[in-house]
Parts: structure tokens; sequence; C-alpha cells
């Protein structure tokens, strides 16, 4: 297949395009940083410089590339994009994202229908801090929105509009969990709880679902080479509290053991996003994925995961 991916040169589409070009895929990958061609190019793919947020860019490189499906990796959530994450302004710190998730994925499936390409799949993400006792979040949950924090709305409303019109295209949206492995980003929490400046906020019980990026990258091929339609959940097995999984990352890394700390005395700085999340976060089945995909992940566990990162 011809694949088209957006973003390629973020950190899950530097996973990706090596596994695309392995599988016998040839491959367009775009960035917004000339900079970075050369990387592109040595992953396997036909570099592209792109703006995703320039409907006549966009255009223009689908058109070009002449693909059989499109692949959205496009965020701007890197220092370099977005600076230090600032869950207290979302609206700040997640801003040029929200409208990569909005007019960008628009502007996608504006290419493929006028060059023909009948298949896109996009990222959306595995986090829902809301009503925690509601049990696992199924592929085709939808929660409301107003259950959520009014400042995790403002990140979440982008998402469930990926989600609504790549899916209603026939595509499929992909929520990815938290990345760790090769340029997954977990190297700065590491830093952190080195630091013991990651706390276990309130009770810790905030779910988090964990996925190496290697295994988030071979489910995004699976999608792409069978066309797939529908939300998937892509996490490991092993939903956990942040009062499990932030103390063994730690003794992992052979620091010491997270502080814990009140969420009321914490709110004025992680704010209420970062406070929801840490406290209120619900787990997600993988059991779609696994079931229509065929997707096994290599690590089922962030248990052997972090286990091998920290090596």
């Amino acid at each position: 297949m011809r694949v088209f991916v957006a973003g390629g040169s973020g950190a899950i589409g530097r996973r990706l395009v090596p596994q695309l070009v392995a599988r016998g895929h040839q491959v367009t990958a775009t960035t917004t940083n000339p900079r970075r061609l050369g990387l592109l190019t040595r992953l396997g793919a036909e570099a592209v410089v792109m703006d995703g947020l320039d409907a006549a860019s966009v255009g223009e490189a689908v058109a070009h590339a002449r693909p059989d499906a499109i692949v959205h990796e496009m965020t701007a959530l890197s220092f370099a994009h977005a600076g230090k994450p600032d869950f207290r302004h979302p609206e700040r710190f997640g801003a040029l994202t929200n409208r990569l998730r909005t007019e960008g994925t628009d502007h996608l499936l504006a290419a493929a229908e006028a060059t023909g390409v009948s298949h896109l799949v996009a990222q959306s993400l595995a986090i829902w801090p809301a009503n925690r006792e509601a049990g696992p979040v199924a592929d085709d949950d939808r929660p409301p929105l107003e259950q959520l924090p009014a400042k995790l709305r403002i990140m979440a409303e982008p998402l469930r509009h990926v989600e609504g019109v790549v899916v209603k295209a026939g595509g499929a949206a992909l929520r990815y969990g938290g990345f760790y492995g090769p340029g997954g980003g977990i190297e700065e929490q590491i830093d952190l709880v080195r630091k013991r400046r990651m706390p276990v906020i309130g009770g810790g019980t905030g779910y988090f679902c964990w996925v190496h990026i290697d295994d988030a990258a071979a489910a995004t091929v699976l999608a792409v080479e069978q066309q797939a339609n529908g939300v998937f959940n892509i996490v490991d097995d092993d939903p956990a509290p942040v009062r499990e999984w932030l103390p063994y990352l730690a003794a992992c890394v052979g620091a010491k053991r997270p502080r814990r700390i009140p969420a009321w005395l914490v709110r004025p700085l992680a704010g209420e996003m970062g406070v929801a999340i840490m406290t209120q976060g619900r787990p997600f089945s993988n059991t779609k994925a696994k079931r229509e995909l065929g997707w096994q992940p290599r690590y089922p566990t962030w248990r052997e995961g972090f286990k091998d990162e920290a090596a």
C-alpha cells in the first residue's frame, strides 16, 4: 500500500514509519520542520514538509503522494512546540494540538475525499477522568463531556471531534495509552521521579493505561492494513492506579518512594486537570483491539516494560 503519515517526525510517527516500511508499504511522511526531512528519509519514507493547518498545503501533499491510506499523527505537544507541560492552562498548552485535531483532521479528510483515498486512521487518547466507579471504558463508550472537569473538556472536545468524523468517514480512531519506550516521553517523568517532584496526589486512585510506543505503532499498522473502522483502545492489559505504577517506576530507576500530597494542597500548582488525571482516571479495555485487529502487545504490562526502560 501507499501510506501517507501526517506527523511522521513526531514520537509515534518515528516508530510507525519503519514498521510500515518493513511490511513492504510505500510511505510518504510529513513534518513541519525542514530540518527533519533527512530523519524521515533515513527511516525509509519519502519526506515532505506540510502545514497541517493549511488546507492547500495538506491538499497538495496528499495529491502528490496518491496514497491508499492516510494516518493522522499530528500533534504539537513536544517542548519545542508547546513548552513545558502546563495542566493549569490546557487552553494554552494544548491550543495548537487542539487545532490539529479539529482543523487538521478536517483538512486531511477533505484531501482524502478529493483524491479518492478510502481510509484514514487517526490518533486519539485513552484518558477519561470521570466516574471511576463505572468500570473500564469500552471502545464504543463516549462518556458525556459534562462529566469532565471544565479544563479537561478543552482537550477532550477535539478528541471527540476526531473520533466522530473519522469513524463516520469509515476510518479508525486509535485511543493510545500513555507512551513509554524509545522517544515515548517517559524520560521526563523519570527525571521528575528521581528528583521526587512527581508525587502521588490524594489517594493516587486515578487509573493510567500505558502502552509501549512500538506496540502502539504495531496496532496502527494493523488498523491500516485491515482498513479498520471504529474506535479502538490501544492500551496494555494492565490498567493501574497511580498509587501502584508511580512507586513501581521509582523502584525501577532506583529513586526514593514518591511523596504523597493532599489534592487540595497541590491543586494550585497542578490545576484541576492535573488533579483529576491523578485521582479520577478510568481504566480502558483493549478487548476490541485484540479481537478485531488481532493485536497482541509485546509488553502486555507496564511492569515488564518499565523494567526494560529503566535498564
